[in-house]
């Protein structure tokens, strides 16, 4: 019992597992959640170990997990081969751009609506939360309409603004602007700061929490979305990692697993550098939002 002598608080305390059946439930609880994470991690996995293996024991049948001799040498070559390197760099732009406007964009409409207050504000978040309803491929249809219609085809420009127009992104700014004490706004204002100088220099350094989950939410979402940047980017110089993976049918398989490899591994190492920050961030924002 003494790994449960501080557990104070959560679904079950540390009273409750003095109990036989708290306790059952507990190791229950535990031994699913190990299932889901094994389930989660294990394809991941997969790729990351078969992009280290030869040819010959890629395609050898029954088929392992674990390498019999390692060739990191493989991932160097297919990299080359694939001329990998536009198209991680195209990735990065996508993803850079797309988290800008969606902290920026987002957070001065959740402002105008939380703290500016101007006539018809109310109407303007009852409009954005009815826009959630539509569905999205209708959506999708208008949007690529748009792009079309401006001449702005092999462009990154509307994947970049397509997250700064996000409802929920604008729900999550608004709910947890709503919790910063007016007080802070009402000294700004008395020792003469401007409308946008409140913006900058309180609501946003006060929104750290929810900046890093629009931050994730953002970045996961363009770094592996696919249809639109398929649909706009017809160019080969401009495809993104994703979209690249998707025309690799051609390649050889083994070729194929390297590649998402490839893909898979910047959201790893992201997420392990950051997690701390990560998480309290989800946390703080889930919190207060």
């Amino acid at each position: 019992m003494s790994m449960f002598e501080n557990k104070e608080s959560g679904f079950i305390s540390a009273i409750d597992l003095k109990r036989t059946p708290a306790k059952t439930l507990y190791f229950i609880i535990m031994i699913f959640a190990f299932l889901l994470i094994l389930i989660c991690c294990l394809p991941p996995l997969w790729v990351l170990l078969s992009s280290l293996k030869d040819t010959k024991e890629f395609f050898s049948v029954p088929a392992t997990l674990f390498p019999k001799s390692f060739h990191p040498e493989k991932l160097v070559n297919v990299w080359k081969e694939i001329k990998f390197t536009k198209y991680f760099i195209n990735s990065i732009i996508v993803v850079a751009g797309s988290v800008g406007c969606a902290l920026v964009f987002n957070s001065l409409i959740a402002y105008a609506v939380s703290v500016l207050k101007p006539k018809g504000s109310q109407l303007i978040y009852s409009l954005i939360l009815i826009s959630m309803m539509i569905p999205a491929t209708i959506s999708i249809m208008t949007f690529f309409k748009s792009v079309v219609d401006l001449k702005m085809m092999n462009s990154f420009v509307p994947l970049w603004f397509l997250p700064g127009a996000n409802a929920f992104f604008v729900i999550l700014y608004k709910q947890y602007f709503d919790t910063i004490p007016r007080s802070y706004i009402e000294a700004a204002k008395m020792d003469g700061c401007s409308k946008f100088g409140i913006y900058t220099s309180i609501i946003m350094p006060m929104s750290k929490a929810v900046n890093a989950v629009i931050i994730i939410f953002s970045l996961n979402t363009a770094w592996s979305d696919f249809l639109i940047p398929y649909l706009i980017l017809r160019n080969d110089e401009k495809r993104t990692v994703v979209v690249k993976l998707f025309n690799m049918s051609t390649f050889p398989h083994d070729y194929i697993i390297v590649a998402m490899c490839f893909t898979i591994i910047p959201p790893i190492i992201l997420f392990l550098i950051f997690q701390k920050s990560i998480l309290s961030g989800i946390g703080a924002g889930g919190i207060k939002g």
